[in-house]
């Protein structure tokens, strides 16, 4: 099945690719590579969701968080790309979860991206190499911030 219907098959709705808040590109092919900048959970609406994983959200909302920034990239990819087809597979995943002092499942809440790629592309081809890691505060108090690197096809 391609990416495009496997995204369709989910029955999730892409929010708007959102524009760059600084001087930055969202992506930027190189060769047979994109590499996307970092994306927040942004939702229909175009708001943020916020807030510090472990303490104004509990794990299972920032799984949902990255899962909105998942969501996000893909729409930064279609509408860069024109079609989640473009891409073979996802090469690097980088997520920063905007987490309390003591929180330490950022794995956990991570996998809300990883699992949307996984079901996009594949087990083979949507997994990547990944870091999940905690941070001290992220622009606009973001829950989560996630950049990745893909193959293109």
């Amino acid at each position: 099945m391609s990416a495009q219907h496997a995204f369709a098959s989910l029955n999730l709705a892409l929010p708007p690719a959102p524009k760059p808040a600084g001087v930055y590109k969202p992506c930027l092919i190189d060769g047979r590579h994109v590499y996307v900048s970092g994306h927040g959970p942004v939702l229909p609406d175009g708001s943020l969701i916020t807030g510090r994983v472990g303490r104004d959200l509990d794990k299972d909302a920032g799984k949902a968080a990255a899962r909105q920034v998942g969501l996000t990239i893909l729409a930064t990819l279609t509408a860069s790309l024109g079609s989640l087809d473009k891409i073979k597979r996802v090469i690097k995943v980088l997520g920063m979860v905007n987490a309390a002092d003591d929180f330490g499942d950022h794995p956990f809440v991570i996998n809300g991206c990883s699992e949307l790629f996984s079901a996009v592309w594949g087990p083979d081809h949507g997994i990547g190499v990944r870091s999940a890691i905690g941070m001290g505060s992220l622009p606009g108090n973001m829950a989560v911030e996630i950049e990745a690197l893909f193959e293109l096809a």
